[in-house]
């Protein structure tokens, strides 16, 4: 829940093999201590994923050179999530992106408001504030080859009341790559909103689809094909 207080809720493996089961479109998986440990997120996980996983899936975490994400996608990850060393170090995109094509980076936005409620990215899990504007940082991510953003609102998130909608369709209006809206959705109706008001490309859930009830208990869920066909009025 906003970046903290962590809850372990099962093994991510088994989660992959229900989630096969319930025909989820695609998987993020991000180690969110990898940087803060100086170390990358596990290569032989992501090979257990790629062995188990019937969908495209994304991996990040402390991701810092090309040979990691030559790993990485040898391991089975269609897709590499970049987010702290991309701050770093922005050049680094565009060569991950020349050398593995756009469609194969994702750059990871993670807002926060400041004390003067202007919103600006953190980085390092949430913990370190950068003075970067979200949206001159996802405009300058889409110059150096970023095929995809994935923009979470820490305080949205785990949450369960919603996206940051209007921290989404600012940045979807100044970039013409997908984004991805992530952090607070609690209800179906949240992916319309994201996609249909604030103009998302697609959505991404965490606690939504692990926790059920009024009580949260943990029960890995995903939407069935018809509700999502009825949401979108796609019928």
């Amino acid at each position: 829940m906003k970046f903290r207080d962590y809850t372990y809720v099962g093994d991510p493996i088994n989660a992959v093999k229900i989630f096969n089961d319930l025909r989820a479109d695609e998987l993020v998986l991000v180690d969110i201590l990898a940087t803060k440990e100086n170390r990358v997120i596990d290569l032989d996980f992501v090979r257990q994923v790629g062995d188990e996983a019937n969908m495209p899936f994304a991996v990040g975490g402390g991701i810092q050179t090309i040979q990691q994400i030559k790993e990485l996608i040898n391991a089975g990850a269609e897709k590499v999530v970049l987010n702290t060393y991309a701050l770093q170090n922005p050049a680094f995109v565009k060569a991950a992106a020349d050398e593995f094509g756009s469609s194969t980076i994702v750059v990871a936005i993670d807002v926060k408001k400041n004390f003067w409620r202007k919103a600006q990215v953190y980085t390092a899990g949430g913990s370190r504030a950068t003075g970067h504007d979200p949206v001159a940082w996802a405009q300058q991510m889409e110059a150096n080859g970023a095929g995809e953003l994935l923009v979470t609102s820490i305080e949205h998130d785990g949450m369960m009341q919603g996206y940051d909608l209007t921290l989404t369709r600012t940045i979807a209006a100044a970039v013409s790559i997908p984004v991805v809206a992530a952090g607070g959705a609690g209800q179906l109706a949240d992916f319309k909103l994201a996609v249909e008001e604030a103009h998302a490309s697609a959505v991404a859930a965490g606690s939504l689809f692990v926790y059920h009830g009024p009580r949260k208990a943990v029960l890995v869920n995903y939407p069935k094909n018809d509700e999502l066909v009825n949401l979108f009025n796609l019928a």
